[in-house]
């Protein structure tokens, strides 16, 4: 049996069911090949988005997290973001936080600016689906700086848990190493391998997939 926890379970479920987790044979933006692939943008339904944002809240909830705002950065993180913060006031007890987001590029009329939703202040969480090279999460910590507030740390869906070209690092790490910046995943790879592990797993030929994604881990991966 699996030693998942049952809600992280229950999350991996939802994304090999909306196809944000799909196994395969797949050319990443490294240049590896990769024996899986998530695409949170895959998520497509609102019963869909509504499990998804209690992902996120139980996660925010167990780590005990403590900030002002939350910030999802265009355009993944903006329904996850909205997402979450429905589930976190739904929840128990009630956890009440201002969203805020940005656009791609400034806007010159209306309103103008980059930034939409609530001001951002204080301790700010940025929600988001992966990191890659942490890149995008930098360009969320300038604007939230920009702003006058402190980018707290990152919550995300999945950490792959892969090494950088030329660190022995993840890409989680150096966010928080380099840049002061923790991430927190609801899920990482090591789970995923777990889920597929369990005989209840219904994914066909769970077996196989499991023991190349643990190929696949022995060659990039901290384990």
């Amino acid at each position: 049996m699996s030693a998942l926890v049952g809600w992280k379970r229950e999350f991996i479920s939802l994304m090999v069911e909306q196809g944000v987790l799909r196994f395969g044979d797949f050319t990443l933006k490294s240049g590896r090949r990769s024996p899986y692939f998530f695409n949170l943008g895959a998520v497509s339904t609102g019963s869909a988005l509504a499990r998804m944002g209690d992902g996120y809240a139980q996660a925010f909830r167990d780590q005990a997290v403590r900030c002002d705002g939350l910030f999802g950065p265009a355009y993944k993180g903006i329904p996850i973001a909205t997402a979450m913060a429905i589930a976190l006031a739904r929840g128990t007890p009630a956890i009440d936080l201002p969203v805020a987001f940005n656009r791609k590029e400034k806007k010159a009329h209306g309103e103008g600016g980059q930034l939409i939703g609530a001001p951002l202040r204080g301790r700010v969480l940025i929600v988001d689906d992966v990191v890659t090279d942490g890149a995008a999460k930098l360009e969320s910590k300038a604007m939230i700086e920009g702003a006058g507030a402190e980018p707290c740390g990152v919550l995300i869906a999945l950490d792959r848990q892969e090494y950088l070209d030329g660190r022995r690092i993840t890409a989680a790490q150096a966010l928080e190493a380099d840049h002061g910046l923790p991430v927190i995943s609801l899920v990482n790879l090591q789970d995923v391998i777990s889920y597929l592990d369990a005989p209840e797993c219904p994914v066909e030929d769970r077996l196989a997939l499991c023991e190349t994604i643990r190929r696949y881990q022995r060659l990039y991966c901290v384990t």
